[in-house]
C-alpha cells in the first residue's frame, strides 16, 4: 500500500511538472518566436544594408521631416541629432535621434560610445548620460536583467554618408525637470528639452 501510494504521488508530480513545462514552452515559444522574427526583420536590413538604409529613411522622412531639438558635433565629421526626449509611462525617459557620418571616411571610434559594458557585449550607446543640473543628478542608460543596455546596439563603425538611427532609455527625472544635458563620448554636450 505504501509503495503504491508513493508511486501514485510520484506519477502525479511528474505529470504536473510535465504539464507545467509543456505550457511554459508553448507560452514562450509561440509568441516569442514570432516576436523575435518580427523584431529581427527590421534590424537585419539595417546591419546588412547600412549604406542603402542611410538614403532610404531620408526619403521616407522627407514627407514628414523629423524635428531636431539638439545637434551635437563629434569627431571626424560625426554629427548627432536628437529628435525627441520623451517621458514614457512607467518612469522612463527615451531619447531618439540619429547619428550621421558627414566625413569622407568610416568612423571606427564607436567603442567609446559603449561606456562600461560587459566583456563581449559588442558596441552600444550605453555610455550616454543625462544630467539634471537643477536636481544635481546624473542619469545613466538603463539595463535589463541580463545587464544589456536599453539602447541601440550592434554596430561597429559608421560609413561615410551613413545615418544610424538610435535610442537610449534612462530613468525619468522628476516632473519638475524640463530640460537635461545629453552627452555621449566623442560628441559635445547639448541641452535637451523634455516632452511629455
Amino acid at each position: 500500500m505504501g509503495i503504491r501510494h508513493m508511486a501514485t504521488m510520484r506519477g502525479g508530480a511528474a505529470l504536473a511538472v510535465a504539464t507545467l513545462l509543456a505550457l511554459t514552452a508553448a507560452g514562450c515559444g509561440g509568441g516569442g518566436d514570432s516576436d523575435a522574427k518580427d523584431a529581427s526583420k527590421p534590424s537585419q536590413p539595417q546591419s546588412q544594408n547600412a549604406g542603402a538604409q542611410a538614403s532610404a529613411p531620408a526619403k521616407e522622412q522627407s514627407s514628414a521631416p523629423a524635428v531636431v531639438i539638439a545637434t551635437l558635433k563629434g569627431q571626424e565629421g560625426m554629427v548627432l541629432e536628437i529628435n525627441s526626449a520623451q517621458r514614457d509611462p512607467g518612469g522612463f525617459l527615451t531619447v531618439n535621434g540619429q547619428i550621421k557620418n558627414t566625413g569622407n571616411e568610416a568612423f571606427a571610434g564607436t567603442s567609446a560610445w559603449r561606456g562600461i559594458e560587459l566583456k563581449g557585449s559588442g558596441e552600444s550607446l550605453a555610455g550616454a548620460t543625462l544630467v539634471d543640473k537643477v536636481g544635481k543628478k546624473r542619469y545613466y542608460v538603463l539595463r535589463d536583467t541580463e545587464s544589456r543596455c536599453l539602447c541601440t546596439t550592434g554596430f561597429s563603425s559608421v560609413a561615410p554618408g551613413q545615418v544610424l538611427p538610435f535610442f537610449a532609455q534612462f530613468p525619468s527625472p522628476p516632473a519638475s525637470t524640463t530640460e537635461v544635458e545629453f552627452s555621449l563620448p566623442t560628441f559635445a554636450t547639448a541641452t535637451v528639452k523634455i516632452s511629455g
